[in-house]
């Protein structure tokens, strides 16, 4: 109680900081020096030894390098400023200027974004980077200043799939009368309802006690999810169902956006697809970091699953989807052009 009462006051006077900076800002790149820089504020959830972090981190430290400091970008992490949806809504309200969010929690403010949580629509890691670095999905990212931010580039968090304390996953029948812990998105929930799971949202942290007490079958996620939160001391059956590929977004908002030069816009989107390519390798390396030890730790990981089947059982979803949010058909039609769904 008193760490999170500490947590909720830290948070809420680093806000108040930024609230009260906020309301001096109105600097534009073009006036920037390296004496009286442009300071643009990032927040993230992410620990500060999570990859995904030390690419934002190299970001960080490009633009001050590419900008000669004339441009800064300061970086509060580890959740200082809320949970996700909190600090994508103070983005919005111009308490920050950029944060990293999953991507389909973008899809409130543009509904095209729901596609990138859908169940296969990329068919393997080499056709989610092909269309993810598409010259069409990059102009996509840069479509939604109306809508209060812009997308810089991606961040891969990997292929989900299903891990359970005990319960091999190879076809959708396995799943009919599991408990399985979902995202709180309704194509996550979605999804197991299509496969005759049983969805249960419930925040990530309480994942461990649940599976351990049975409150849950399973969870589904990456491979990491095994080590860094030491759920594989729990779930000993991992199943390569590998049915999403959920990217994670940098986006910052439409006015910090507009306060920067053209040249200033291409110096940034230059610097995060550059830690996009250097992200790409650090998290290979860390998934097959965390396979090695997750196999230590007991785990059997099965890779006989009939991902045809499950493509086959969940396109309905997708396609409902589709006809649902004609953003969706745009993204989906994207990702279809670049060799990725069918």
């Amino acid at each position: 109680m008193k760490k999170t009462l500490s947590g909720l006051l830290t948070a809420t006077l680093a806000l108040s900081a930024l609230t009260g900076c906020s309301a001096e800002k109105g600097d534009v790149s073009q006036e920037a020096t390296r004496e009286d820089p442009m300071v643009l504020r990032l927040a993230h959830n992410l620990s500060d030894t999570h990859v995904t972090s030390q690419a934002l981190t190299a970001f960080a430290e490009d633009v001050a390098r590419s900008s000669e400091g004339r441009i800064v970008v300061d970086i509060y992490g580890n959740g200082q400023l809320g949970s996700e949806t909190q600090v994508l809504g103070q983005l919005t309200q111009g308490i920050i200027d950029m944060t990293r969010v999953s991507s389909p929690g973008l899809a409130g403010y543009d509904q095209g974004y729901h596609a990138f949580g859908l169940p296969y629509v990329f068919e393997s890691e080499e056709e989610y980077y092909q269309a993810m670095d598409s010259p069409e999905m990059r102009e996509y990212f840069q479509s939604t200043q109306d809508e209060g931010f812009v997308g810089l580039t991606y961040y891969t968090s990997g292929a989900r799939s299903f891990y359970t304390t005990d319960t091999p996953i190879r076809t959708a029948e396995d799943l009919r009368g599991l408990k399985i812990r979902v995202q709180d998105m309704r194509s996550q929930t979605g999804l197991l309802d299509t496969l005759g799971g049983t969805p249960v949202v419930m925040a990530f942290g309480d994942i461990y006690t649940a599976l351990q007490t049975g409150m849950i079958d399973g969870a589904e996620s990456n491979e990491t999810a095994l080590t860094q939160s030491k759920h594989g001391e729990v779930a000993k059956t991992f199943s390569v169902s590998e049915h999403t590929r959920i990217p994670d977004m940098l986006v910052i908002s439409s006015d910090a956006w507009g306060r920067l030069s053209p040249e200033d816009q291409q110096l940034l989107v230059d610097a995060a697809e550059e830690s996009t390519e250097s992200h790409k390798g650090a998290w290979a390396e860390s998934i097959d970091e965390a396979v090695a030890a997750a196999k230590e730790m007991g785990v059997t990981f099965v890779t006989d699953v009939d991902i045809e089947a499950f493509q086959e059982d969940t396109r309905p979803l997708v396609d409902e989807y589709a006809a649902e949010y004609p953003e969706v058909a745009e993204v989906l039609e994207i990702i279809d052009a670049a060799g990725g769904t069918k």
